[in-house]
């Protein structure tokens, strides 16, 4: 068995047995497999495609080539969120302390931003003094205590897919169903989670441009947690415009505060309930219906807030320091009418090049710099009025650039639903 008869197999359309798959990804681990032989493979697999038992393999093999999370000593159901990636993107900030607060332990190993998306760990970083990496022994026993932690990805938690995912990165190979499926469920089962939520994220600032394909990778996901009696549900949601309103780190964790406060822009308080109810009615057994409105509770008497307090101190960070900067400029509008459409990909783009997240993986994150829109699609704007305002640092932003990501028209389209459906 060689690399080269695999490649020309998947690239001429044909499906590659057990053996093939575990040889191609362990060798390659192991350095056998250089990295330009991997791409080819990689690239076959993106204009092929796999089949779902394909993609299972995939997903084991990843699974398996690094250490497996117990979580067996956290008392309760252990339920598990992740996003396929957005722009103001900041639920698991909101969702830990939410759903902990209604008893149902959240542990969570999180990312940092990727491309034009932010990642969780950058921006609890943005928190003075934020511990986000602890050991497995000190992370069991504060979610044991609080309920709660959210910590960076340990180092040898499905390195495959680390060592895959940086060369997909790099060789136009990301978006691909079977890879993101294997790379995600690869990960949530390796983290130990019993329940698994995912936000799958569907849009021009998406990796998944329609529904369709949202559906597709909702689907496979579904299923490879099904074959791992690991409950998985899918949440298809819009990412045609930001989430929210805040985008950047630090600014994104006022945010987050502002809805554990009971307030916050409504798109971003929707999608924090929907799936905060599925994920505490699947750990209590009961209905969506009940879990919302227990949330909804917390939300109003201070419990979740006072729980997002209690992981900020159990993790060393001072809540008074959130990093941001003190240089703010306001953008205004150029016509008078109605925002029918964001460029969400671009508005990504932009706030990175900023600072607040990496072109190059050796950067330093500026957690202080973003933006803050003052209108969203459906909004009604006049000339002159404020767009957004944009926090600024060490970076330039063309105004240009910023003022072209809105469609302002004279007659407002009708507004997008933020929740498209929901994937068992």
């Amino acid at each position: 068995m060689n690399i080269v008869d695999i490649i020309n197999k998947k690239r001429l359309n044909n499906i590659l047995t057990n053996e093939e798959i575990c040889y191609a990804v362990n060798e390659y681990v192991k350095g056998n497999v250089k990295d330009y032989q991997m791409s080819s493979l990689l690239m076959a697999i993106v204009l092929n495609g796999m089949t779902d038992d394909e993609i299972f393999v995939l997903t084991d093999v990843m699974l398996n080539s690094g250490d497996r999370i117990d979580l067996s000593s956290i008392n309760g159901i252990k339920v598990d969120k992740h996003s396929t990636g957005g722009v103001g993107d900041k639920t698991t900030l909101i969702l830990g302390p939410l759903v902990a607060s209604a008893g149902v332990s959240f542990a969570k190993m999180s990312g940092r931003g990727l491309g034009h998306t932010g990642g969780t760990i950058d921006k609890l970083e943005s928190i003075n003094n934020f511990e986000v990496s602890i050991d497995i022994d000190k992370f069991i026993k504060q979610v044991n205590e609080i309920g709660l932690s959210i910590v960076s990805q340990t180092g040898n938690l499905v390195p495959a897919d680390k060592k895959l995912y940086a060369l997909r990165d790099v060789t136009g190979t990301v978006s691909s169903i079977p890879l993101i499926a294997s790379s995600i469920m690869s990960k949530k089962l390796a983290s130990g989670a019993d329940k698994i939520v995912i936000d799958v994220k569907v849009g021009n600032g998406a990796l998944m441009p329609d529904i369709d394909s949202a559906r597709r990778l909702a689907q496979i996901m579904v299923k490879i947690g099904n074959k791992y009696n690991k409950e998985t549900i899918c949440v298809l949601t819009n990412m045609n415009e930001p989430l929210g309103n805040n985008i950047g780190n630090g600014l994104e964790v006022i945010e987050s505060i502002d809805v554990l406060k009971g307030n916050g822009p409504a798109d971003l308080k929707e999608l924090v309930l929907t799936l905060g109810s599925i994920m505490v009615s699947l750990a209590k057994n009961i209905s969506p219906k009940e879990a919302e409105a227990l949330l909804l509770e917390n939300l109003s008497n201070g419990k979740a807030y006072n729980k997002f307090l209690e992981l900020v101190k159990y993790q060393n960070g001072d809540i008074n320091n959130i990093i941001l900067s003190d240089k703010i400029v306001s953008i205004k509008s150029s016509k008078t009418g109605f925002v029918n459409s964001i460029n969400t990909l671009k508005i990504g783009e932009l706030v990175r090049n900023l600072g607040a997240g990496r072109i190059n993986k050796d950067d330093v994150i500026d957690y202080g710099v973003g933006f803050v829109l003052n209108k969203k699609v459906g909004d009604y704007v006049l000339e002159n009025e404020e767009l957004l305002k944009v926090y600024i640092k060490n970076k330039d932003v063309s105004i240009v650039d910023i003022i072209n990501c809105f469609e302002i028209s004279e007659h407002a389209k009708e507004k997008e639903k933020l929740i498209y459906e929901i994937v068992r």
